[in-house]
């Protein structure tokens, strides 16, 4: 798993949990959704923290809770 991997993941595992989708969380973290689809379909390679911060606001956790998975720790380059 690459980092780009690990980030989906956690996406998808915390919009799970939280029963919201990534459209809805982005925008209440004021950002546009696009950056974080563009992350999901592959077309970015490279996301940005203040686009995970955004999703993150969105859906009320902090950065730190966003990372706080061993997988994080184990991605390859």
């Amino acid at each position: 798993m690459n980092i780009n991997d690990a980030i989906v993941k956690r996406i998808e595992e915390i919009c799970k949990d939280k029963n919201v989708n990534v459209c809805g969380a982005t925008l209440s973290g004021g950002k546009s959704p696009s950056a974080i689809y563009d992350l999901i379909k592959g077309r970015t390679k490279c996301s940005k923290v203040s686009t995970i911060k955004a999703f993150c606001q969105g859906v009320g956790i902090t950065l730190s809770e966003f990372f706080d998975k061993d997988y994080f720790n184990d991605f390859e380059e």
